[in-house]
């Protein structure tokens, strides 16, 4: 049974320590808000999550994209005493915050796989000097022994978690590396826990608390609806309505935006066609490389490009404050993703445009990719039954023991897929479907080079003067031309 939570709606943003002996902080607090980021007024919930931080209080923080979110941990790094450590699902979103600190004159270090061997001596150095006001980390960075004995040697006065409904298996964006969140959290001595995320239903919220172990947090949930923000659907019957629907969007908003598709494949194919009318335009999913990705990144964050078209691939942590419409060609997976993705349009408070182009025959990516999300039923009684041989890996392990455990549970987890076979099953499915889409394209090779062949002797044998239409036809009476065949 989860501990009671307070919940806030609209929070006022009169709140400050008014019972404390102690000199309020705010006027500092201001002070530095103003001279480090330029903020004169703050936004709806961020003082509620800085007095709880400030007091040392859990708090879970549900505020809208584009909301002031990482102000809520930023500011108080400033004053607290000790580190500020904050764990984030992406490189690029620590690279994106970091950037932003540097141009604040804040100190801020960030631990990533990208960083040389020298580089991150370097920043292991400082960290435990205690240089750095605030550091950045991945999940799976934070829960390893050695980053728990860096960050120990000078102490952290917070932990915040942004993203937190990766945390959550109800989440739209579940992260397995935030499970370990908590235990990193005790091998601390358990600071406070700032969890702070864009959308999160009550049972996303109630399981962010839980998968945490946060003690009685206070959570500040304000409205996600920005005054900025105009939402639009526009039906469209076919693909030609709908692109004249983008043309009309580019031509009414001078700005840059996002067009949000499904698939891979309807990301390339946009991308090409706005390409083509001469439009500034970048792409982002997730089969591209790295390299590839981040210049795409770059380009569109800097101005460069007007357009980026991408997956949902292209989320979390892209801060383009001037974006003045955000499109979706096809509808996303659920309301989460709606809100998480939409919220990116007009974050420097001038009007956007959200704008769903919506055909009722796009419903059917989304329930392919719902019907191949998660195993069937029998898997999972057998996966449950296999597991009861295992013990419970459940309760809370000493710091010393978490390696051990770690490698028991990889270890359990391969022999319950050798002995229900689901692994297998999986694999073998797949390869049975990569066989069978290779078989077809050399099946429809065969078929254009008979077609090919048969009309080049057709076109042989016509008349001279009666030209070519002649052949097609008959090409076409015999089933091998446009219209004909199974293609």
């Amino acid at each position: 049974m989860l501990s009671p939570v307070n919940v806030h709606v609209n929070v006022p943003d009169s709140l400050s320590p008014s019972s404390s002996p102690t000199p309020s902080p705010w006027p500092r607090l201001e002070s530095f808000a103003l001279s480090h980021f330029g903020v004169r007024a703050f936004r709806p919930g961020q003082r509620a999550l800085i007095d709880a931080v400030l007091a040392g209080e859990d708090a879970v923080g549900i505020l809208p994209t584009g909301g002031g979110k990482s102000l809520t941990y930023q500011l108080p790094a400033l004053v607290l005493p000790r580190p500020v450590v904050v764990i984030s699902p992406l490189i690029a979103l620590m690279k994106d915050q970091c950037d932003h600190m540097d141009d604040a004159d804040v100190d801020a270090a960030e631990l990533d796989s990208t960083l040389t061997a020298s580089e991150e001596r370097d920043c292991e150095r400082e960290i435990r000097a205690g240089t750095h006001p605030l550091v950045y980390v991945t999940p799976e960075r934070f829960r390893t022994e050695e980053c728990q004995a860096m960050l120990r040697a000078r102490g952290v006065s917070l932990i915040a978690v942004d993203e937190a409904h990766c945390a959550s298996s109800w989440g739209h964006d579940f992260r397995p590396a935030y499970m370990a969140i908590a235990r990193g959290a005790e091998a601390l001595g358990r600071p406070p826990i700032l969890a702070l995320t864009a959308t999160a239903t009550s049972e996303t919220a109630a399981d962010i608390v839980k998968q945490l172990g946060m003690r009685a947090p206070r959570v500040v949930r304000t409205s996600l609806l920005r005054p900025n923000l105009s939402f639009e659907v526009e039906r469209t019957v076919n693909e030609m309505a709908k692109r004249t629907a983008l043309l009309r969007l580019f031509d009414d908003e001078a700005g840059a935006g996002i067009v949000y598709t499904a698939t891979v494949k309807k990301a390339d194919e946009l991308y090409r066609w706005i390409g083509a009318l001469r439009v500034p335009v970048a792409r982002y999913h997730g089969r591209m490389s790295a390299a590839e990705r981040e210049e795409s990144r770059a380009h569109f964050m800097s101005g460069r490009v007007r357009v980026m078209v991408a997956t949902k691939a292209f989320g979390m942590g892209i801060d383009k404050a001037d974006t003045r419409f955000v499109a979706h060609y096809e509808f996303p997976d659920s309301l989460e993703s709606y809100v998480q993705e939409a919220g990116r349009a007009g974050r420097d408070g001038k009007p956007a445009r959200c704008v769903l182009l919506y055909r009722l025959e796009d419903r059917r990516v989304q329930r392919f990719f719902l019907a191949t999300r998660a195993p069937g039923s029998g898997d999972v009684e057998k996966v449950v039954a296999a597991a009861g041989c295992f013990g419970d890996f459940s309760s809370t392990q000493s710091t010393s023991t978490s390696t051990s455990t770690s490698r028991t549970r990889e270890s359990a987890v391969e022999a319950i897929a050798r002995a229900t076979g689901v692994g297998r099953r999986r694999v073998r499915r797949d390869r049975r479907a990569l066989a069978a889409a290779r078989g077809y394209a050399r099946r429809r090779g065969r078929r254009t080079g008979r077609r090919r062949r048969a009309r080049e002797r057709i076109r042989r044998a016509a008349p001279a003067g009666r030209g070519t239409a002649a052949g097609d036809d008959a090409v076409r009476r015999r089933g091998g031309g446009p219209g004909g065949g199974d293609c």
